[in-house]
């Protein structure tokens, strides 16, 4: 990087444009999907990456981020109580704020970086960029399973299950491959504005129905005493519902003025945290100490079916771009510098496809053949989402202001800034620790309870 310096500031991720086209000259230089002009067929590009805005930036990373996790939130208050359960969605939203402006100026630092294993090598070298690549694409296809088995929960109540759960699994599982399957994430963001307005009606019906048929003799506790064990455990479902940034530089290497990235950050985070905090307290205040996750099973049954059948386009959404996130990172990786990238050429949508395919495909298989899929949903969450939303932003602070400036005396004139870094990557490597350890040990008491089924089981 040293030798762009002339032409560009990584330390205040400043950089010139050229002409009157919103793309910075250095960073098109830098950035994995280059000059967009040069990979031109007779005067048009075939495949342009670089075209979101902001504003749908922002729908993309609702869609993704406000979906099923929000569910959990209200029996996550049942455990804890309502004044603790508020404090800790709130504070966790504005955490989350914090920890994306990090990731956003490391960004816009380091054009180069396209995913979290790009991240991993600027920070750790070859062995923190498998590991974190590796990370993206184990945590994307476990949320893909995930919203399988959401589409899965719907589809049963519309029915009255009347099927095999598998098979509303296999029928939820074909759309979600076909919408994964458009090249760029402009094309998926138009979908994703249906997908927003589905999972905000969803949870206003699945209030109104709460308020409407309340639980009899609910009980609703301002604050709850239990142990670190169980109280954990309802504490991951908050934490783990803001867990979108192993998105984010993918999202913003499609942006076409990166630099505004925040702004789509601020709106997400504004949006996640003032719709969970409301949604959790209205449909804990109705339903009691009783209710369940996900908390639209908890409705009275006509009500239970409206919510889920009109959160379906955003599980399927959501889903989908969990898969394309998933095999992006690979075929950027593996086609990166080359006119595959770009291009309509049988060799990059034959892998392409491959590649689409094959992440739907192990998720469909996790989520109907794995009976501790939920489990493990929850330790990939705790081992890659609580570094990736959490923990790692501090380290990114850390590196860039030791390394682009004079080291720890850096540090020492930011020591404010440097202690939240230092707060922050410890808190990932809590969550971390704390989440793997709640999660095994609720897989060995599920089996020594019986509660296990079978894989591949109606």
């Amino acid at each position: 990087m040293k030798h762009y310096q002339d032409t560009y500031d990584r330390r205040e991720g400043d950089f010139g444009h050229h002409n009157d086209t919103s793309r910075p000259v250095v960073y098109d230089d830098l950035d994995p999907f280059g000059h967009e002009e040069n990979h031109q067929t007779d005067g048009k590009l075939q495949i342009k990456y670089k075209t979101m805005s902001w504003k749908l930036v922002a729908v993309l990373m609702i869609a993704e981020i406000v979906s099923n996790g929000m569910l959990s939130l209200p029996s996550s208050l049942a455990v804890v109580g309502i004044v603790p359960g508020v404090i800790l969605i709130v504070f966790l939203g504005i955490f989350a704020t914090y920890t994306s402006w990090l990731l956003v100026q490391f960004k816009l630092r380091h054009p180069e970086v396209h995913s979290m294993g790009d991240a991993g090598q600027i920070l750790f070298g070859r062995p923190g960029r498998e590991l974190l690549a590796f990370g993206t694409v184990v945590f994307a296809v476990f949320a893909t399973g995930g919203q399988l088995l959401a589409g899965q929960i719907a589809l049963a109540t519309l029915s009255d299950n009347k099927l095999c759960l598998m098979l509303y699994t296999g029928i939820f599982a074909v759309p979600t491959l076909l919408f994964s399957f458009p090249r760029t994430m402009d094309q998926l963001s138009w979908l994703c504005i249906p997908s927003v307005l589905s999972i905000l009606v969803a949870g206003i019906v699945g209030m109104i129905g709460a308020g409407v048929h309340p639980a009899p003799g609910r009980q609703v506790a301002v604050a709850v005493s239990s142990d670190f064990y169980t109280a954990f455990i309802a504490i991951t479902n908050p934490v783990f519902a803001y867990a979108g940034h192993f998105m984010f530089f993918i999202l913003m290497s499609e942006m076409r003025r990166p630099q505004e990235a925040m702004k789509a950050a601020y709106t997400l985070q504004g949006f996640a945290t003032t719709f969970y905090a409301v949604f959790a307290v209205v449909c804990y205040v109705y339903l009691g100490s009783e209710v369940t996750s996900p908390a639209f099973s908890s409705l009275e049954p006509k009500w239970a079916k409206a919510a889920y059948g009109i959160a379906i386009p955003n599980f399927l959404l959501a889903g989908s771009l969990y898969a394309h996130t998933a095999a992006k990172l690979i075929f950027v990786r593996i086609f990166r510098k080359s006119h595959h990238l770009h291009s309509h050429t049988a060799v990059g949508w034959g892998t392409w496809a491959i590649l689409v395919v094959l992440m739907n495909g192990a998720a469909f298989v996790l989520a109907v053949g794995v009976p501790i899929f939920n489990y493990l949903i929850g330790i990939a969450a705790s081992l890659f989402a609580a570094w990736y939303t959490y923990g790692i932003a501090g380290a990114f602070w850390l590196h860039d202001n030791y390394r682009d400036y004079d080291g720890w005396r850096q540090w020492a004139r930011k020591w404010f800034q440097a202690m939240l870094a230092v707060l922050t990557f410890a808190a990932g490597g809590f969550i971390c620790v704390a989440g793997t350890y709640v999660t095994v040990k609720g897989i060995v008491e599920a089996y020594e309870s019986g509660a296990v089924g079978e894989p591949f089981s109606c």
